[in-house]
């Protein structure tokens, strides 16, 4: 078992969490017959002869879940994109003990249930500044605030997680206004994590340069890699940082190995990883 290959060809895309560590969040894997013949799984063809059969693996597990609190999360919690958001929209009431303020906020939860996954909350025992908090922690792309004051002037307050930037919407227009917050904020969300990933991007050209990149602005490395598993190990040794993944799309960095100097042709994603 020893020496079993895992299999003929892998493929995996790593997303790059804020820090600047690289993290597999899938992998499929086309595994030829090297587990049917280590394992002797066999099965019957339609001419009745036993034959080893081909097979494949694929994986996305729940590391996805860390990878979006890594890439997002900041130092009040979590940041969930809108689309993936168990909750979308919250609704804080402001002097909740106030007639009609209740009832407004629980007609507004059910006419926005239609199109938006909503929560009121309404627990008498936190204050408004605690809910913030909370749904701050929680990250819950946009909190409505409602109070007496803006029922009377017919507007909520929307408060972006993202970027906490406070909006006056109109309450006859609140289904509209929010889908276009949401909108924009599941691209201002990917678009900080694509720019962040853009800014860790280096190149080097030999180890000198390699090992400056990690030290100065840690995050993928485009380099040049000779594919001798010895070379891979000597980097991991020196750096803690390993081959991530070689891009269908190569580049032409330089005509020799980021380590050994001997002549390469294959561009490779080098970065510390989880």
């Amino acid at each position: 078992m020893k020496n079993l290959q895992v299999g003929d060809v892998t493929y995996t895309f790593e997303p790059l969490m804020h820090d600047g560590k690289a993290l597999q969040a899938g992998t499929s894997h086309i595994l030829g017959q090297n587990f049917a013949k280590a394992f002797n799984i066999m099965y019957q063809d339609k001419e009745g002869k036993m034959q080893y059969p081909y097979q494949t693996s694929w994986g996305i597990s729940t590391r996805l879940i860390g990878g979006i609190i890594m890439t997002h999360g900041d130092n009040r919690g979590l940041k969930l994109p809108p689309k993936i958001a168990p909750i979308q929209v919250i609704i804080v009431p402001i002097a909740a003990h106030k007639e009609g303020v209740l009832e407004k906020c629980n007609n507004i939860k059910q006419i926005l249930n239609e199109k938006f996954r909503v929560e009121l909350d309404d627990r008498e025992q936190y204050s408004p500044g605690y809910k913030f908090n909370d749904s701050e922690m929680r990250g819950i792309p946009v909190r409505l605030e409602i109070g007496p004051k803006d029922i009377e002037n017919n507007i909520a307050m929307a408060v972006r997680r993202d970027t906490g930037e406070k909006v006056q919407v109109s309450l006859d227009n609140l289904e509209s206004e929010l889908i276009k917050l949401l909108n924009e904020i599941q691209n201002n969300m990917y678009n900080m994590a694509k720019d962040n990933m853009i800014k860790r991007t280096n190149v080097a050209t030999n180890m000198t340069e390699f090992k400056k990149c990690l030290e100065e602005n840690q995050g993928f490395i485009k380099a040049m890699w000779c594919e001798d598993p010895e070379c891979e190990a000597k980097i991991k040794e020196e750096t803690s940082a390993t081959t991530r993944c070689m891009p269908f799309e190569q580049e032409h960095i330089s005509d020799t190995c980021v380590y050994c100097g001997k002549p390469a042709k294959k561009m490779v994603y080098f970065a510390r990883a989880y």
